[in-house]
């Protein structure tokens, strides 16, 4: 096709002629076989190390398939064993489960176990070791129900100190469990102390709000 020049010029390209058309043939035959030396030498030169590099991408793609059909099968037998230990109501099954399983999973069914066996190991190993951070501060919260009387109310603060974050769930519930501690042992001015923060925060439940300003 012509160019915008030589149309605005009116002129014709130049055709070529059949010395040159086999001139570019030849060339490109050159080139080509130039190319094809060039490929070949590259290929003899490094053969062994073009193995080696596709034998190990096989056997990293090979791993890795295995790697996810092993991990789906897990995750596909977990929530069977947990659905029938649920189903069963056993706490040594969901115990046993929470021991090979990751994530909420383990830590409801450690939870869960203690529902039904009320062993309190298993809380104190979901506190200690929980996989989130919920289920270890509800861990946290249970196991001051059970033994916040045999603790001073320093030592029942100290312990909910990781729930004092409002990430928590519990936040506003831990600083109500803290005053109330304090109360118990007549220490009003501790016990307002972590009263007025919950009063004083517009974000606090109405419910928790309100008790503590009765406790006030």
């Amino acid at each position: 096709m012509a160019s915008i020049l030589e149309r605005n010029k009116k002129l014709k390209p130049v055709k070529k002629t059949r010395e040159e058309y086999a001139e570019d043939a030849l060339y490109r035959e050159v080139w080509e076989e130039v190319n094809n030396e060039k490929t070949t030498a590259f290929i003899r030169k490094y053969s062994r190390y073009i193995i080696a590099g596709a034998l190990v991408i096989l056997i990293l793609v090979t791993a890795i398939v295995i790697g996810v059909r092993t991990y789906r099968a897990h995750k596909i037998a977990i929530a069977e064993n947990y659905e029938l230990a649920v189903q069963k109501m056993d706490a040594n099954m969901l115990a046993s489960i929470a021991e090979n399983a990751n994530g909420a999973t383990a830590d409801l069914a450690l939870f869960q176990a203690y529902l039904i066996d009320e062993n309190i190991e298993h809380l104190e190993k979901l506190a200690n070791d929980g996989n989130s951070h919920d289920f270890r501060d509800l861990a946290r919260l249970h196991i001051i129900g059970l033994r916040g009387d045999d603790m001073t109310a320093d030592e029942v603060e100290k312990y909910l100190e990781p729930l004092n974050t409002k990430k928590s769930p519990y936040y506003y519930t831990g600083r109500l469990t803290v005053a109330q501690k304090y109360l118990s042992t007549g220490d009003r001015d501790n016990a307002n102390k972590w009263l007025d923060i919950i009063i004083n925060d517009d974000a606090a439940p109405a419910m928790i709000s309100a008790t503590a300003q009765s406790l006030r």
